[in-house]
């Protein structure tokens, strides 16, 4: 079974107000069995547009990836953002097939 995955891509325009909602986020994944594969760290935007953060959650399935997105406690929790920031959030299924 493919996996499935956040991207995620922010702009922060208040740190301090941005925290909160980073602080509540680790729950929240781990209830859904979701796990941090890219979180921040070094990049280069090599074509079209970037943003300063950047993130990628790895759940066990799409399913439970679309499910802790519409879960009431990160819907509550996207509250906390939305003032302090600029985001692009994208739910995809992985790719389970061959590989070259």
């Amino acid at each position: 079974m493919a996996k499935g995955y956040w991207i995620g891509r922010v702009d922060v325009n208040n740190d301090e107000g941005y925290k909160p909602y980073a602080a509540a986020n680790p729950a929240i994944f781990k209830k859904f069995g979701g796990r941090y594969v890219v979180r921040g760290g070094k990049f280069t935007a090599v074509e079209g547009q970037s943003r300063s953060r950047n993130v990628v959650i790895e759940f066990d399935s799409y399913e439970q990836a679309l499910a802790c997105y519409n879960s009431p406690e990160y819907q509550a929790n996207i509250k906390l953002r939305q003032p302090h920031s600029i985001a692009e959030l994208i739910v995809i299924e992985g790719y389970d097939g061959a590989q070259p």
